[in-house]
């Protein structure tokens, strides 16, 4: 982790707006809107043109996200915070009236769409995830692509994946299922802005190299690319060239690809039992090519929770995590 994400708001230097952006999950153009128009701005001033933000500071900003993900306007949120921080700070109120005075304000009533302010259960993450997680539930397109991107660059694809992205997906996921047919558009949301931050961060595609290039598809009938996408980005960052062919792609398109691209490695992504097809694993993976006498055959990796659980001979063993499914192939890569 940075060192700005472990730096105490409290200490004698403060945050810089960025680390603040980057602790809230909004862009540092919003939190310079909100000091400019409600006077949320850090309470004392340092020299020079930077601005420091203090842990009272801070607090502020993070009840004012939490007012306006109820629905609350932002005027009101800014008045609510304000009030409610010199509360602290108010020693004749005590107890009852003090929690009373600064409790949330009742939710809007519902108006036909979610309201996604009831925040999601990420448990012990990385300070990332609570930022990302709540621009998604925003719908903050310009604070997405920010966090994204400087998560991706800060800690490389892998970590970011596994450890920042991969945990908020999946507590969004968590959300939905809990709420119905809610929060959906959350995560199609976050799900498109992470497909694009995957593209931008990849290098150009690799020089290709016909004894080493990797087939990469979902099985028929499976529609979960995303983390094909991820798998794409860190072999191309890592020079492997990639063949990516997405979701549901037909048995026989993939046969014929296959042929026609003589992969090293050919990955299969399953994410359910009823989407991993055994046979046709077993099947790519007996495909020969070339001159006789020395003809080639593809590595199958099966990919994805939908294989779990079975082993088949002529298969390479399942990686289990986007780690070592990177280490996998490049393993395969002729020297």
């Amino acid at each position: 982790m940075s060192s700005s994400d472990d730096a105490d708001p409290g200490g004698a230097a403060g945050l810089t707006t960025g680390e603040v952006a980057r602790r809230l999950g909004v862009a540092p153009t919003t939190i310079r809107s909100w000091d400019r128009r409600y006077g949320l701005g850090p309470e004392a001033h340092t020299g020079g043109r930077h601005r420091r933000w203090r842990s009272a500071d801070v607090a502020r900003l993070e009840r004012m996200c939490a007012l306006t993900a109820t629905g609350l306007p932002p005027a009101e949120a800014a008045r609510l915070a304000r009030e409610e921080m010199s509360l602290r700070d108010d020693e004749p109120l005590k107890g009852d009236e003090v929690r009373r005075r600064a409790a949330p304000p009742p939710r809007p009533a519902a108006r036909g769409h979610s309201q996604a302010g009831s925040g999601l259960r990420l448990g012990s993450v990385r300070q990332e995830c609570k930022g990302v997680a709540r621009a998604a539930l925003r719908l903050d397109a310009t604070a997405l692509q920010q966090l994204l991107a400087g998560t991706i660059e800060e800690h490389g694809l892998v970590a970011a994946w596994t450890e920042v992205i991969m945990p908020t997906l999946q507590a969004v996921g968590r959300k939905w299922e809990s709420s119905g047919e809610r929060y959906v558009e959350v995560e199609h949301f976050l799900s498109w802005h992470v497909s694009g931050a995957l593209r931008r961060s990849a290098p150009p595609d690799a020089a290709d190299r016909p004894d080493a290039v990797t087939l990469l598809a979902c099985v028929p009938g499976e529609n979960h690319t995303l983390p094909l996408e991820v798998l794409a980005a860190a072999l191309a960052e890592r020079g492997v060239p990639v063949r990516m062919f997405g979701g549901a792609v037909p048995a026989e398109s993939l046969v014929a690809a296959v042929r026609r691209t003589g992969p090293s490695a050919v990955c299969l992504w399953a994410q359910s039992r009823t989407t991993a097809s055994w046979p046709l694993a077993q099947y790519v993976s007996a495909m020969e090519w070339g001159m006789r006498g020395a003809r080639r055959r593809p590595a199958v990796l099966t990919l994805g929770p939908g294989w779990a659980g079975r082993t088949v001979p002529g298969l390479l063993p399942r990686p289990t995590g986007l780690a070592e499914a990177v280490a996998a192939v490049e393993s395969l890569m002729p020297g």
